[in-house]
């Protein structure tokens, strides 16, 4: 397929620049996506939007942003195995060497080569009409989810399954996730859909507290403050919630989210950057709790995670708030950084308002 197509780069300086690319021709075991909708995650706003800090990684090498595609293969290279043109598809967002420990297991995340390079970051990413995909890296989207619902998955609720696949949910858990950007909004409603018994929340910034109420995602908000594990407790009988998840990096969050939780309780954290402060003896040892490291997921949690969506019902896409098409990819960034929103999206064709 000739031609040239537009794309997003971030330069660093709080913007997005829009620049003319050719669209680029599949080599072997590759195909073209046309995306669909691509949404923005906090650790571009992080790590490349406000300035680019990211190292190994994180370290932005110039690309075409976005690593939270989905779309529709139009053009096959030669030696494709699974999908072909028409497949929808969701774009897993590292690409791994594939022959390292970590790929073996499908988590192209840890990939330790030099050829590791996720989308959007070391190689071209989802903001932009068309994205050049290695076909390992792909996940059928089901018809029963939408493109935006993909894009979703791509990132944010990948990475919250995968921190609930670490800690267990069932129905015998109260739980809580402290900070309800998009991540900790999913993770609510996946372990809503899990069977959670009791969901509390805390959060500061009310236009999240709005969404989570909006949709019914948790029990109980609360806002940040000293008194929140008290008020975990006095909630959930005064033990403590059986699991939890810290999404919001903060040390207050993250030490909250330990203290809140009860004797041989389990804690994920998931959100990235920041530290935290606490008491090992009587804060993780004494009541024998578990702290988790989650980073995104493996590909093949990621195919579980769609199927189980469409099972539950459940469309990812009600956590977006705003949509924009890709001409004003600069407002989209600008509105996701200030954080007065849900999850944004750039949306192309059927998947715009």
């Amino acid at each position: 397929m000739e031609g040239t197509m537009k794309g997003a780069y971030l330069p660093g300086n709080s913007s997005a620049v829009l620049k003319t690319y050719p669209i680029p021709t599949p080599g072997w075991g590759q195909v073209l996506v046309k995306t669909k909708a691509s949404t923005i995650c906090g650790s571009d706003i992080r790590a490349i939007y406000r300035e680019h800090q990211g190292k190994g990684p994180e370290g932005y090498q110039g690309v075409i942003a976005g690593h939270e595609p989905c779309g529709q293969v139009i053009e096959e290279g030669p030696g494709i195995k699974r999908f072909k043109k028409g497949s929808r598809v969701i774009v897993y967002h590292i690409s791994g060497c594939g022959v390292c420990h970590d790929c073996r297991m499908g988590y192209m995340i840890s990939c330790s080569s030099p050829h590791r390079a996720a989308y959007g970051w070391q190689r071209d990413g989802g903001m932009a009409e068309y994205i050049l995909c290695d076909e390992k890296d792909l996940v059928e989207l089901p018809e029963g989810l939408s493109y935006t619902d993909g894009a979703q998955v791509a990132c944010g609720f990948g990475t919250v399954y995968e921190a609930i696949h670490k800690i267990g949910i069932s129905g015998a858990d109260s739980v809580l996730v402290v900070g309800l950007g998009p991540v900790g909004l999913a993770a609510l409603m996946l372990c809503r859909a899990m069977g959670a018994r009791y969901l509390i929340g805390i959060e500061a910034n009310p236009v999240r507290i709005a969404l989570a109420e909006k949709l019914h995602l948790a029990d109980q908000v609360l806002t940040p403050g000293e008194t929140n594990e008290a008020a975990v407790k006095a909630l959930t009988c005064g033990h403590g919630v059986e699991r939890a998840f810290d999404c919001s990096a903060s040390d207050q969050g993250r030490a909250t989210a330990i203290r809140a939780t009860r004797q041989w309780g389990k804690i994920a954290f998931v959100g990235e950057g920041g530290t935290v402060t606490f008491n090992p003896s009587p804060d993780i040892i004494h009541p024998q709790k578990s702290i988790y490291g989650s980073w995104v997921t493996s590909i093949w949690l990621m195919e579980n995670l769609v199927e189980e969506l469409v099972r539950w019902k459940l469309h990812p896409e009600d956590l977006v708030t705003h949509r924009f098409p890709l001409e004003k990819a600069g407002e989209a960034y600008k509105l996701m950084a200030e954080g007065n929103c849900g999850k944004v999206a750039i949306c192309f064709d059927e998947e715009l308002p």
